[in-house]
């Protein structure tokens, strides 16, 4: 299934996209798509018709796929290539931070630079979402832990992540700073999950290109590894890394500037649309 969520912000809907690629809406069967959701297995959704379901009007505006997070947690320099680039050695264990839920907007939501901000930057990455409890669980048993994956943009303002002191946090939870979705895919609509393309581009120009076959720490290692130091929650998400080709990493380097507009996406999980403005203008 492709669940998604729809409407205004603050009213929005449960639905799922048809093989037909229609928004299907969910609302007389369900009343969001949250954690306490996921946590039942979805099986009550599976049984649905889905041909009986209303169909949504096309250009309603898709929001961030998961209600109410709970916990939005990154996997840093989880690409080699990209660990070059930014000049930092390849990690031996996976490194995790965390990225303010305030930071979530729905996939072709505008994005908002901070006001002072000079270094803002973009990075695609594969996003997984917690579907069950996962506390101290095994590589072998971590897929059993996820409802599903969606497309994530782990936007980073670089100054305020690397020159401020301190962690990485404050350069990756400003408000506007993780678009994700449009799609929550279940892993059986997934063909691979350790060989999804991905691909990022700034005002139409190609910046990122990736698969996640590169990752250093796969999906299954990474929910374990997260596992053994906080108890991992359902519609708790993960974004796993990026690929090479942010703005850091260019020659000379390359910052979002108000009026870009940005375009990302992962194979069979859909695509986002950003403009990006500034705050206080």
């Amino acid at each position: 299934m492709k669940l998604l969520r729809y409407g205004p912000k603050g009213q929005e809907k449960p639905g799922l996209l048809d093989q037909a690629g229609r928004i299907r809406s969910l609302a007389a069967h369900v009343t969001d798509i949250d954690g306490a959701l996921l946590a039942t297995g979805l099986g009550q959704l599976r049984e649905i018709d889905v041909e009986t379901l209303p169909i949504v009007e096309p250009d309603v505006r898709l929001a961030e796929p998961v209600a109410s997070v709970g916990k939005f947690l990154c996997i840093g320099l989880n690409y080699s290539d990209h660990a070059a680039e930014s000049g930092m050695p390849i990690p031996s264990e996976p490194i995790i931070f965390t990225k303010a839920t305030s930071a979530i907007i729905g996939p072709n939501d505008d994005v908002y630079l901070p006001p002072q901000s000079a270094k803002s930057d973009w990075e695609v990455e594969l996003g997984v979402v917690i579907g069950k409890e996962a506390r101290y669980v095994s590589r072998e048993a971590a897929l059993d832990h996820v409802a599903g994956v969606c497309l994530v943009n782990d936007l980073s303002e670089r100054e305020y992540q690397l020159e401020r002191g301190g962690t990485w946090d404050k350069g990756k939870g400003c408000d506007t700073f993780g678009p994700f979705g449009p799609y929550l895919v279940t892993l059986d609509e997934v063909s691979d999950i350790n060989d999804l393309g991905l691909w990022l581009d700034v005002n139409g120009t190609r910046m990122q290109t990736g698969n996640t076959s590169s990752l250093i720490f796969d999906v299954p290692h990474i929910v374990s590894y997260v596992s053994q130091f906080m108890s991992l929650q359902p519609g708790d998400v993960i974004s796993t890394g990026t690929p090479p080709g942010v703005g850091m990493g260019k020659k000379p380097q390359v910052w979002l500037k108000e009026g870009d507009v940005i375009t990302l996406g992962i194979d069979g999980l859909g695509a986002q649309r950003q403009n990006v403005r500034r705050y206080g203008t």
